[in-house]
């Protein structure tokens, strides 16, 4: 069997929600132990907190890994895998710039996007992933005998609990020579917006399905009849048309949110949306069955939301 490993991120000590799921899909592909890889400057923190989900823990710290340049970051990891191992990571813009490059480096299977699991059969991984802008289900089998890099969707598997205590084992002085050709500039924060949508109980989010500006007042009605825990968010295509102000949007370029419930009306559920999902109930409401949304969502509904909203509004209101 090979030895799994899982890329944790991280920001200010704090790690991503997404570490719990990297550890629940390393156990679902047959995994005994499972390592967390956590790197940075002054990631003792971080690394501590991964403990809570993994069996052991590498910590890296080196000031060359103070902001996540994929560039480096595949150096440092490529450094301290065995060769023939699985490692993992949250898919997601980072993701998709180191992971490519890392299988490079240890010349292993690599997997994007990953949305099931179906299990190991021997050597092989059996594993579903997304095709065609997310309207195909494709099986994937990957021989695991070199090993192999494999990005999951947020979301697509349900978390680990903690409690698993796992040490911290410093490999800073393994990751070898961490120079780059790419430099870090700055972090170019996003424009304050009128609205906190992180602070929203319920969040009423659309996406392509409203079709036009206009229809945008169908959700604003939604959320007033919801009442003052409610907001409207949105999905990148909106902030693109320059419909909604970039504040409201959801996701890996936009807001990280976790309300108590996410209405997530005609959005297709792409994984740079459903990465800033980090909690709740998501409730989906999509005319196309087949639309990614559906495979993360608690509840699902076919149907088109111009027609589902001024319904849903009404009973509320009748309420």
């Amino acid at each position: 069997m090979a030895q799994f490993f899982a890329y944790v991120q991280h920001a200010d000590g704090v790690i991503e929600d997404t570490a719990a799921e990297l550890a629940a899909a390393a156990k679902a592909m047959g995994a005994d132990s499972v390592t967390a890889i956590v790197t940075g400057s002054g990631v003792d923190a971080a690394a501590s907190a991964a403990g809570e989900f993994f069996n052991e823990v590498y910590k890296i710290d080196n000031a060359a890994l103070a902001y996540p340049n994929a560039e480096v970051v595949r150096k440092a990891v490529a450094a301290v895998v065995p060769a023939g191992s699985v490692v993992l990571m949250s898919h997601g813009t980072f993701a998709m710039d180191m992971g490519p490059g890392l299988s490079v480096k240890t010349n292993s299977a690599y997997i994007a996007d990953v949305t099931g699991i179906d299990g190991v059969d021997g050597t092989t991984l059996k594993v579903v992933r997304t095709e065609l802008g997310g309207n195909i289900s494709t099986h994937v089998n990957a021989d695991l005998a070199n090993g192999a890099v494999v990005t999951l969707r947020p979301g697509a598997v349900e978390a680990v609990s903690g409690g698993v205590g796992g040490a911290v084992v410093d490999k800073s002085g393994d990751a070898g020579d961490l120079s780059a050709k790419r430099k870090f500039i700055e972090i170019v924060a996003p424009a304050a917006g009128g609205v906190d949508i992180t602070k929203a109980e319920i969040l009423v989010s659309i996406g392509r399905g409203i079709e036009e500006e206009d229809n945008i007042e169908l959700a604003m009605g939604l959320k007033e009849a919801i009442g003052s825990k409610a907001e409207v968010s949105c999905s990148r295509p909106i902030v693109d048309a320059k419909w909604l102000e970039p504040a409201r949007q959801v996701g890996t370029s936009g807001k990280t949110v976790k309300p108590n419930v996410y209405l997530a009306l005609g959005i297709s559920g792409s994984f740079q949306h459903l990465g800033g999902i980090k909690g709740g109930i998501i409730i989906a409401v999509n005319k196309n069955p087949n639309a990614p949304i559906f495979q993360v969502a608690d509840y699902g509904i076919e149907a088109d939301i111009l027609e589902f909203i001024p319904a849903l509004t009404e009973k509320i209101n009748d309420l």
